[in-house]
């Protein structure tokens, strides 16, 4: 089967782009740490919707463990619809959106900048509406890209993300991991034909689950949100605590499940449901690089052990060739999923 279509062409630019990224933007990134820190912030406020939702999500675990910053998700309903924004004193509110376009997250920064606020955007647009509203911007560097769905937009968000935390903490040791990043990408590509072969098997697969904790709590609402947009697979992501405390009862043999589990403090209880739910007969694909967990259902073996709080930049990688592979085992477009447009604006 052919894979050159425009969405396997940007999945496979990742590497390049995060390379990229981290070559313009690091000194950036410095500075913007600086003025973070004179402004003394307490906590962070992340407005974004969609897959930079999902960074957000990223960014919760990231802010709170290594700069100890609790993150709320803003609720730009409430700048636009209800028109009653919360008071945002010792905030730093970002505003995360590939486009920069969407006028909801423009509207919490402009608003986090009447409060007198500290503001970050964070687009691939440098010149985009986000950009303009907020004091600082990083710009993500990714390229042009031409699909409906996001794939080196959300991976150039996380590193962007990761590499903020580091220079607010000014941890030279984690700033040194994230230039591993790239590579590890790559060589997460050659996961293309395991990924195909996953495919062919669920190519009549109506719903699925996707089961991530941590730092790839994230990476499993972003792999379950590609099933949706384009293969238009029912796919629901949980937190494996999550999924015990009801949801594991829908699972029969045969139920198509996704598991994130690499090396980590939550892999032993990733692989402790994901024998669970083989007894139950669960088909399962494993995303890890540990062979205790490959071993449990169709491995999409990751070739580089990143560390934990980094391993979301490349565990999604498989979930993403996988999205591309059964939505073309389908008979679908995957660079035109229906009823869908690449700016989504919404109030």
């Amino acid at each position: 089967m052919t894979t050159q279509t425009e969405l396997f062409r940007e999945i496979s630019e990742q590497p390049t782009a995060l390379a990229r990224f981290l070559d313009a933007e690091s000194l950036n990134v410095e500075r913007i740490a600086a003025q973070i820190q004179r402004a003394g912030i307490q906590y962070v406020t992340i407005a974004a919707r969609g897959t930079s939702d999902n960074a957000a999500a990223y960014a919760k675990y990231v802010f709170a463990s290594f700069n100890r910053l609790p993150v709320a998700l803003a609720t730009p309903s409430l700048y636009t619809v209800y028109q009653t924004p919360p008071c945002l004193a010792g905030s730093l509110v970002i505003g995360i959106s590939q486009s920069g376009e969407s006028p909801d997250i423009v509207a919490v920064v402009e608003e986090a900048r009447r409060q007198n606020v500290a503001t970050l955007a964070i687009t691939n647009f440098a010149n985009s509406p986000l950009a303009r509203a907020a004091d600082c911007v990083i710009p993500q560097h990714a390229g042009e890209e031409k699909t409906i769905a996001a794939t080196k937009t959300y991976t150039t968000q996380l590193l962007a993300l990761a590499l903020l935390s580091t220079a607010l903490a000014k941890d030279r040791a984690r700033r040194a991991e994230l230039n591993a990043v790239p590579d590890a990408v790559a060589r997460s590509l050659s996961l293309n034909d395991a990924a195909d072969r996953v495919a062919q098997k669920w190519r009549d697969a109506a719903m699925c689950i996707v089961l991530g904790r941590g730092y790839n709590y994230a990476t499993a609402f972003e792999i379950a949100l590609k099933l949706k947009e384009l293969a238009y697979v029912t796919a629901e992501p949980f937190s494996s605590s999550d999924f015990l405390h009801g949801p594991i009862a829908i699972v029969q043999g045969g139920f198509p499940v996704i598991v994130i589990a690499p090396r980590g403090k939550v892999h032993d209880d990733l692989v402790a449901v994901a024998r669970q739910l083989k007894e139950r007969g669960a088909d399962l694909a494993i995303i890890s690089d540990v062979w205790d967990a490959l071993a449990l259902g169709a491995p999409l073996a990751l070739p580089v052990s990143l560390p934990e709080w980094l391993s979301p930049l490349s565990a999604v990688v498989p979930g993403q060739l996988l999205a591309h592979h059964l939505t073309r085992a389908k008979g679908y477009d995957p660079d035109h999923p229906r009823g869908l447009m690449k700016v989504t604006r919404t109030l």
